[in-house]
């Protein structure tokens, strides 16, 4: 049996896990799945976003836009990659979401690496067949998003760490180790979230050398401390400390009140966890709580005792608990989640499967339903595969190509998905929904000749809005699913004259007035 699982049943297995894997390097300027369950603002905004110093950079010669919103600074190397990659193939979606690909299938191979040395080959497979089949990870791992580059740092640092108890130049290892973390917090902030599973990694096999523990600790955060404090001084040096304290400003969300409030945000939290799968994080819960429940039987003692399990549920557990702190959960941050809690739960079903009795049973048990679920999991992914729609960058093409066949002096666009408009048709545009300085000050230095919003007009971008321009609505493109976000109108800006223009009060300015033309509602 042996024999024929070797010969012939690892090849097709594997040649299957390939094949689903490559499957997200198809139809890269395709929309995020429509109509699937996860409403993330990611897919109108966040690819722009992070790659606006890199797309600045090639198209205007400089990555940095004063007032603007400059989330380079806060995590520079994401953008820093995009700008090398840009520089062979031009600024291109199709290249930034390559990029993410490439790296999710590189983080396909280091979950591989990592259990195949702590669990059965074949189960190292089918938790790279969970992730590679998933079509949670199938949708977001075709956005240029920082999570894959996260993890590829993470799954790196946490192989080095988990390998230093053996490992030759013990003390250089541990060095990289405290460089990748810093690589990771310079890629995602929120990268903290997983420090205490790379230190329970580090240290759980060293508890019984206090003295080597004590000298790699001691190198990986000296190094750490040093990478992030060197970047620090720099952006006080240049004078970029407003940009790194506003990034943070707007990522920080109304917070739990009491503790009432604190559980719901959690439990809203773990809830989500659906978001993943619906099938297989309740029984990683399920399991999860068999292994906390008995944890003095030998199946489960061992497993306690493994550092990757550990790891990994601590990084699951990170990542919930700054979504419960932050009250705030978006379906992107839950990629994190997915990667450490799919491995983990086959390890907790190869522990119980290998155990004799009623464990051996409930075991077996969850494989089967594992691999069944897994087989759903490919035949829904290969449907977003097989029907793939275009609606957002035809919107993105049809707005840039009216704009260049109406020409009005000013080929600049003003839109919160600006910097994604610019990643996929090179038009160059300004985010009108963050920046450091105000909607209307920027309005005012920049001189925008369009504006482009959803679906709707916000009164507070009348508000700076209406002081220079009036809206002449032009054209309505449809584009994607979500029902507040599926129609980008298009307004040529029409200076006032004469100028300079006596500002109206508030509430006339935020609405509609005479010298607009508009038909779409302001909300």
């Amino acid at each position: 049996m042996k024999a024929f699982a070797e010969r012939y049943a690892y090849p097709v297995w594997i040649a299957l896990v390939v094949a689903l894997a490559l499957l997200h390097a198809v139809h890269l300027t395709a929309d995020f799945p429509n109509h699937s369950p996860w409403p993330d603002w990611a897919k109108y905004t966040d690819e722009g976003w992070y790659a606006n110093a890199a797309i600045r950079a090639h198209l205007r010669g400089h990555w940095y836009e004063p007032g603007g919103f400059n989330p380079a600074v806060a995590v520079p190397l994401w953008p820093s990659l995009l700008w090398l990659l840009f520089g062979l193939t031009g600024v291109s979606l199709v290249a930034a979401r390559g990029l993410a690909v490439a790296l999710f299938l590189l983080n396909l191979l280091l979950v591989y690496g990592l259990v195949c040395r702590r669990a059965p080959r074949w189960a190292a497979l089918l938790a790279v067949t969970l992730l590679a089949g998933s079509p949670f990870l199938y949708a977001f791992s075709r956005l240029a998003l920082l999570e894959p580059l996260l993890m590829t740092l993470a799954l790196l640092a946490l192989r080095l760490a988990l390998d230093l108890s053996t490992a030759r130049r013990f003390l250089a290892k541990a060095a990289l180790v405290g460089l990748l973390f810093a690589a990771m917090v310079l890629a995602k902030t929120t990268a903290v979230m997983l420090l205490p599973a790379l230190l329970w990694a580090l240290a759980f096999p060293l508890r019984h050398q206090p003295a080597r523990l004590l000298r790699a600790l001691a190198a990986a955060v000296v190094t750490a401390v040093a990478i992030l404090g060197l970047w620090a001084a720099a952006l006080v040096h240049l004078h970029l400390l407003r940009d790194l304290t506003y990034f943070f400003f707007i990522n920080s969300y109304p917070k739990p009140h009491n503790f009432t409030a604190h559980l719901l945000s959690l439990w809203w939290a773990v809830d989500r966890c659906l978001w993943v799968d619906p099938f297989l994080m309740p029984l990683f819960g399920l399991l999860f709580l068999a292994a906390l429940v008995f944890c003095r039987r030998r199946w489960a003692s061992a497993l306690w005792r493994e550092p990757l399990f550990v790891a990994s549920l601590l990084s699951v557990a990170g990542f919930l608990l700054f979504m419960a702190v932050q009250n705030h959960t978006q379906p992107r941050y839950y990629v994190v989640v997915a990667f450490f809690a799919f491995p983990a739960l086959v390890q907790l079903s190869v522990a119980l499967a290998q155990e004799p009795g009623i464990p051996r049973l409930s075991g077996e048990l969850a494989l089967v339903c594992i691999m069944i679920f897994a087989a759903l999991n490919g035949v829904r992914m290969l449907r977003y595969v097989l029907h793939p729609q275009y609606t957002w960058i035809t919107a993105a093409r049809s707005l840039t190509a009216y704009i260049d066949s109406h020409p009005n002096g000013r080929r600049l666009l003003l839109s919160i998905s600006g910097d994604e408009i610019t990643l996929m048709t090179g038009l160059p545009a300004i985010c009108d929904d963050f920046g450091t300085a105000l909607p209307a000050r920027r309005i005012r230095s920049a001189h925008p000749g369009w504006y482009a919003a959803w679906n709707d007009l916000d009164p507070a971008m009348l508000a700076a809005i209406h002081p220079y321009f009036a809206l002449d609505q032009v054209a309505i493109f449809p584009a994607l699913d979500d029902p507040e976000r599926n129609r980008l109108v298009l307004f040529r800006l029409v200076p006032l004259n004469p100028s300079p223009y006596t500002p109206r009060n508030y509430e006339i300015r935020s609405q509609i007035t005479f010298g607009d033309h508009v038909s779409v509602p302001v909300e």
